[in-house]
């Protein structure tokens, strides 16, 4: 449970470095925000193709470890080369296997850990969530500094060096166990058996209807991780360092509430606790539109980050609960999917909205977004359990 952690956190450590350099490279580089959108785009665009793919061969094959790493290595090369190329093309290359990285990594890990803790699912999948929020809030600081000491080019070689190290982790001590069985599945599923459980589980209304309201808050969602550094670098005008502070400000609180929020949903339902999440979400960054002191807006981004991040390990186990085993790695593969496919329009949405009228308006799109989640939510099945297998 805790390695994989430290690779989900490693997975996002790339991508969340990716975000802190996005400000400076456009300036660098005489980027518009809309080039800056499309770079983002192409980051979600391949996240959805690798992860359908990635989900279906997991549950033909039953082997896991050998994608996790492939996504860890996959991710540190990109990062890598960043800091040896300034040339548009061979960037938006780059930020494409980031997003295949990201979502390789989903599948196999999720439907790993479903597996293997089925009791306690929501607890195990929300230590997997704060492998992502320590990613996500470490990255920052670490590529806000070696940004300050060096350029945004060698703040991505630097960040490149803990990727190659979780990724020999993984290669010389988990892949060697990487058999169906000790993965804790079966030994895999003959193909036709595979399309006809996928079938079934792309007909029931509730999980489509989970995989919509998922699919706005993660559009919400990267909308908040490409604007907020945007914001804070071109309207309030902060440093690197305090960028990269106020971003791990907004993550640490998912570090902090994921396992409140996975064990409670353990006991009290999925529901109540995605639904609480999705609505105070939507209240502050509303709120935080109208905040022009540059430390009441890092507490404001550090409250986001708690009810923001609350709700993801939430969602995965929701799904989970209603997916076969045999087909857990194309559910997983199925909602991530969604979520990369709204997730494509956020960053030309939001780019040409900030071109336009500005960036403060772009939060207002932002909150519209995830009010729409909230009233996804609140459609689904009731009561919880009817949803499950």
């Amino acid at each position: 449970m805790y390695l994989l952690g430290l690779g989900h956190a490693a997975t996002h450590w790339v991508a969340g470095t990716f975000y802190v350099l996005l400000p400076f490279m456009t300036k660098d580089l005489g980027l518009s925000y809309t080039q800056a959108g499309l770079l983002v785009s192409i980051l979600h665009i391949s996240s959805f193709f690798a992860n359908f793919g990635s989900g279906a061969v997991v549950d033909v094959t039953g082997r896991k470890v050998i994608f996790q790493v492939i996504s860890l290595g996959v991710g540190g090369v990109a990062l890598l080369v960043f800091g040896f190329t300034g040339l548009y093309m061979v960037l938006c290359a780059m930020v494409a296997l980031i997003g295949a990285t990201n979502n390789l990594w989903h599948p196999p890990a999720i439907s790993f850990i479903s597996d293997r803790y089925p009791e306690n699912r929501g607890y195990a999948l929300s230590i997997h969530a704060t492998g992502a929020s320590l990613g996500d809030m470490v990255a920052p600081l670490a590529a806000g500094a070696a940004i300050t000491w060096w350029s945004w080019q060698g703040s991505a070689i630097a960040n490149s060096v803990p990727v190659f190290v979780v990724t020999a982790i993984f290669l010389f001590y988990l892949m060697p166990k990487d058999t169906p069985k000790q993965a804790g599945a079966g030994s895999g599923i003959g193909f036709s058996d595979y399309l006809s459980g996928l079938a079934g589980l792309v007909r029931r209304k509730a999980v489509l209807g989970l995989c919509l309201m998922a699919a706005l808050r993660s559009m919400a969602q990267n909308g908040l991780l490409m604007f907020l550094p945007l914001y804070l670098a071109d309207v309030l005008q902060v440093s690197p360092v305090v960028l990269g502070v106020a971003i791990a400000a907004m993550h640490l609180g998912g570090v902090i509430v994921s396992p409140i929020a996975g064990v409670l949903s353990d006991r009290i339902g999925r529901r109540p606790v995605v639904m609480s999440g999705l609505a105070a979400t939507t209240l502050i960054v509303a709120g935080l539109t109208f905040v022009e002191n540059t430390m009441v807006y890092v507490v404001g981004v550090s409250f986001l980050g708690f009810v923001l991040y609350a709700v993801r390990p939430v969602i995965h186990s929701w799904m989970m609960d209603m997916a076969p085993a045999d087909v857990r790695g194309s559910a997983t593969s199925l909602l991530f999917g969604t979520q990369a496919g709204l997730s494509v329009l956020m960053p030309v949405i939001g780019g040409a909205v900030a071109d336009a009228y500005g960036l403060t308006e772009v939060f207002y799109v932002i909150a519209g977004i995830m009010l729409a989640a909230n009233f996804v939510v609140f459609l689904l099945p009731r009561p919880e359990k009817d949803t499950l297998l």
